[in-house]
Order: structure tokens, then sequence, then C-alpha cells
């Protein structure tokens, strides 16, 4: 007969497969449901997010999310973004063709994703990072002009560098031709505050500038890396000293590297929400510079080695002050062809949006998405403004008809629907 040490050894490990199963099951609950329609596009690294208002799930909770083939799960990246509601993010990283639908379970479970995108802050600046590879800089602290050139070309709250994913610098600061230009930036130019004409973007008229307040938020991980921050932009022929004449919120959030056929590349995307701060309207005069977004291009590219395409064909002999979806801006660097794929979206101002593109004669290149170029925009108070734009920065070639592909996948998103799972 068996001992009753033999009976206790029995009871202890029954004990212990039972505890695991609770600890396994506890650590794997089924939440959702999700459901992708491509609808009429074809979906290749897209950005997709819903929303996970009315589950019970935590800003804290450990998600994973299964793709569901036939009989069987593959665990797919996924980031919790905090928030109310909050969202859940993640990548359709092979093709989804129109017409097609993808599903996938949600649980409530630890991942095994690790945190590809990170941001880093520093002192003077935060980086966002793809693994070991920069992405992006934001500048929040202020940068002086070189030496002997006037303090009041000052100026923080700016992207620069922007790296291709081979690690060229693609942007440019302070060039000796406009020490106002900013990487990628995007200050107002003839700009009506209470009666005062003011200019954010040409400091050295000392009538206006553009000044970091804060950061709302940052975040890392396995999908995207990003930030929120706060800008003020300065009335400085204010009365008694500078007023804050708008107040500004960008929204930065860079994703995951992705192969293409002739090379490499990463998509992010800015939004700049506008609010009025002072009790009356804030005009934005037409000009054909000031806001949307702003590149300054590498000091590397000149007329005889660089390019741009714009969605209706337009080129740098013949875009200027015309509109597009999107516009190219591409060249030849250290490490090859890169360029920058630029992106408006359906809901932007006077989409598609008027441009400002340096004809050959410049040489050096500047590309601006200008919303206020034909027609002046007037910032209510108590009344938000959004523009958002998406990039992608990219090492080889991108073919026209990728490029509206990626436009697509950015203006008409695909359907999701997500549903509880029973339990």
């Amino acid at each position: 007969m068996p001992s009753n040490r033999s009976h206790v050894l029995l009871y202890l490990f029954i004990v212990l497969l039972f505890s695991l199963s609770l600890t396994f099951c506890s650590h794997t609950k089924p939440v959702a449901r999700i459901t992708i329609e491509a609808g009429d596009y074809v979906r290749i690294n897209t950005p997709v997010s819903v929303s996970l208002e009315n589950f019970s799930i935590r800003e804290t909770d450990d998600l994973i999310l299964k793709c569901i083939d036939g009989k069987t799960e593959k665990e797919v990246p996924c980031q919790l973004e905090p928030g109310d509601p909050l969202q859940l993010y993640w990548i359709i990283s092979d093709t989804l063709k129109p017409g097609e639908e993808r599903s996938y379970r949600l649980y409530i479970g630890e991942s095994s994703d690790d945190p590809i995108l990170k941001t880093i802050r520093k002192e003077e600046y935060l980086s966002i990072y793809a693994g070991s590879r920069p992405v992006l800089q934001y500048n929040h602290a202020p940068v002086s002009p070189p030496e002997g050139v006037d303090s009041s070309y000052t100026r923080s709250g700016f992207i620069h560098p922007v790296w291709s994913p081979s690690g060229d610098t693609l942007t440019r600061i302070q060039p000796p031709d406009h020490y106002h230009h900013y990487g990628i930036w995007n200050p107002w130019t003839r700009v009506n505050v209470e009666g005062r004409e003011v200019d954010f973007w040409n400091l050295g008229d000392k009538k206006g500038t553009v000044r970091f307040n804060s950061y709302l938020s940052t975040t890392g991980g396995p999908v995207y890396g990003g930030f929120r921050v706060l800008h003020d932009h300065i009335d400085l022929t204010a009365p008694n000293g500078g007023k804050i004449a708008l107040k500004e919120e960008w929204n930065v959030r860079a994703w995951k590297p992705f192969q293409h056929p002739s090379g490499e590349g990463w998509l992010w995307e800015f939004t700049s929400i506008l609010n009025c701060a002072t009790p009356e309207p804030v005009i934005l005069e037409q000009y054909r510079y000031g806001g949307g977004i702003g590149f300054r291009a590498t000091e590397a590219w000149n007329s005889g080695n660089s390019w741009i395409v714009t969605s209706e064909g337009k080129t740098r002999q013949d875009g200027d002050a015309t509109k597009a979806r999107w516009c190219m801006v591409y060249g030849e660097t250290g490490g090859g062809m890169s360029g920058i794929l630029f992106m408006s979206h359906p809901q932007n101002r006077e989409h598609p949006e008027p441009m400002r593109i340096w004809p050959v004669e410049n040489d050096d290149v500047f590309f601006e998405f200008c919303p206020i170029r034909h027609k002046e925009w007037e910032i209510l108070p108590g009344k938000k403004q959004m523009l958002t734009y998406r990039m992608l920065v990219y090492t080889g070639t991108i073919p026209t008809e990728v490029a509206e592909r990626l436009w697509q996948d950015f203006a008409y998103p695909p359907k999701i629907t997500i549903e509880p799972l029973d339990k």
C-alpha cells in the first residue's frame, strides 16, 4: 500500500498543477475579438488602432494580441496607449488585399514583446530610437545661432536631426541664408493679433517667436515611440512685453521600421493642434510661407542631386503654389538614395494642400505644406484647429504608386470592429 509520504507527495503535486493552471488562466484571460476589413485598398505595413472603451482593461494591464489563422493563433506586437478611452495599436505587417478581412483575439496576459521604439529624454532634447538607430530628435532647449549672429534667432521646439534608416541626416538648421530655418518646424508668418502684425517665422524681425512650454507625455514600446508637448507662440509686439497669442500641442509618433522593395523605411506622424490664447480671434493671414509643416533639407542636397515629385506629377520646376495629397523629397546622400514622403490628411484645411517649393534656381531644398498659401485662416477662441501629417523616411527609392498606396492607408484607414469574447 502507498505510504503516507506518497500520499503527501501526490497531494502536493496535484496542488502544484492546480496552482499552475490558475496562474496560466489568470495570465491569458480572453477579452475581445477584433476584425479588420481592408476595404478598397491594399494594406501593407499599416498602423492601426482601436478604442478599448467599455472593456475592463486598465493602463497597467499587459495585453497579448493574436492573429487568427484557421485553428492557430500567432502573436502580434501590440501597444496600449493611456488615455480616456484607452487605445490599442498594432501594425498590419503582411499583405491584406482589398475586400479581405483579418481577425484577432485580445488577451490580458504577459506579452513577450520587446520595446523596439524608445524615447530617451536628455537635458536639451528628446530622441526616438528604433532599436539602436536614431529616428528623430526633438529639441526642447533653446538653440542659439552661430557666433556673431543676432540672438533673436534663438529657437526651441523643433525637430532636428531627422535620420534616414541608413543613418544619414536629412534636415538642416540655421543655414547662413535663412538662420530662422529649423529642420522640421511650423511657425506662422503674417499673423494679426489684436490688430498687431506679428511674425513667428522670421525671427530676425523680433516681432514673434515660438518657445517650448512643457512635456505632456512620452512613450515607447514594441509598436511606436512618441511624445506630446506644448508650445507657446509669443507676440513680442504686445504692450508691456511678450504675450502668448497661440497655444499649440504637438503629437509626434514614430512606428517600427519595415522593408520595402529597394530599401528600408519608417513612418512617423506629426499632429499640430492650435488654440487661440487671446480674447479675440487670431488671423493667420494669406502668405506663401507659414504653418503646416516645413522642411529645410540637408546641405548635401542641391538642384543637381535631389528631386521633388508631388501626387499631381509636379516637380521643382512647376510645383510651387500648387496643391497635392503628398509630396516626395529625395536625393543622394552618403548612404545612397534617401528621402521623405510627406502626406497630408484629407481633414486638413485646404486639402489637397497648397505647397511652397523652392525652384531649381535656389539650389538648396525647401518644402512646405502651407494651408494659408491662398486663403487666410481665423483661429477662434475656444475652438481647436488641427493639422495632421504622416511621413515615410526611407532609403532607396519609392515608386509613385507606392507613395499613393501609403497615402491611401493614411487617408482611408481600414474598418475595425471589436466585440467582447464570451467567457
